[in-house]
């Protein structure tokens, strides 16, 4: 499959929108939060956002949070019809060369790992083999369920 990752733009939100769509059942509501749609738009208007874009539709979209010595990946989610395809880890290594000078470590919050989302999405094992350590139980997601920072240092 042929991705590009880009900067997302302000028309890419109901693009995200959807995705979140596919993915509520791991995180809680978000294509009727107002608030996610906030964040949604104001990742997009500092330029934190990136699309992956195959032909013309998005087909994942990452959050990022920089400020050194920390990167944080905020939310990744990837299409449910080309997940398994390398989309996710094209969206992470653009990240990951985007990072500002003096970023040391990378950290992202995902599932625990008695959350049921752990094992069927994948989201453990995909940022262990990106070199992600698990380290601390964080708070819990928005639906009640367990999370766990990873990190990785660059």
């Amino acid at each position: 499959m042929d991705v590009q990752v880009r900067t997302g733009r302000g028309g890419d939100a109901g693009a995200l929108v959807r995705l979140a769509g596919q993915v509520e059942q791991w995180f809680g509501a978000m294509v009727d939060d107002t608030g996610f749609h906030e964040a949604v738009a104001r990742q997009l208007a500092r330029g934190t956002a990136l699309v992956a874009v195959a032909g013309e539709r998005v087909v994942g979209g990452l959050l990022v949070g920089r400020r050194p010595p920390v990167c944080h990946l905020h939310w990744l989610v990837v299409d449910e019809e080309v997940r398994g395809l390398g989309v996710g880890r094209a969206l992470v290594a653009e990240a990951l060369a985007r990072c500002a000078d003096g970023v040391e470590t990378v950290e992202v919050v995902t599932f625990g790992a008695d959350h049921p989302g752990a094992v069927v999405s994948g989201a453990r094992v995909f940022y262990e083999r990106l070199g992600f350590l698990p380290a601390e139980a964080a708070e819990p997601g928005p639906e009640g369920g367990s999370r766990q920072v990873y990190r990785r240092p660059l």
